[in-house]
């Protein structure tokens, strides 16, 4: 963590043997609770972020948007009109 001011407060409920766990840890590091605790739970949040933005495809669904790439379908009249819209759109 970089150093920034430390003015914003995250208030938890726990049970007494997760908090004497937690006490625990952070004395054998040496370290405070509360630093400990942030540690902890900023580590664990940037894993779950980088793991909900990263897309995973299985190797057939990979070889599937490949071949998309490579091979890309004829425009529908859809996309046609789309691209027409924004077109005109970025003109004005």
């Amino acid at each position: 963590m970089t150093a920034t001011s430390q003015n914003a407060r995250l208030d938890v409920r726990l049970s007494e043997d997760s908090k004497r766990l937690i006490e625990q840890a952070a004395g054998l590091l040496g370290v405070s609770v509360s630093s400990f605790t942030v540690s902890a739970v900023v580590r664990e949040a940037e894993e779950v972020v980088e793991r909900f933005g990263m897309l995973r495809l299985s190797d057939r669904d990979r070889d599937i948007f490949l071949a998309a790439l490579d091979n890309p379908p004829e425009p529908n009249e859809k996309l046609r009109a789309a691209a027409k819209r924004h077109a005109r759109e970025i003109q004005q």
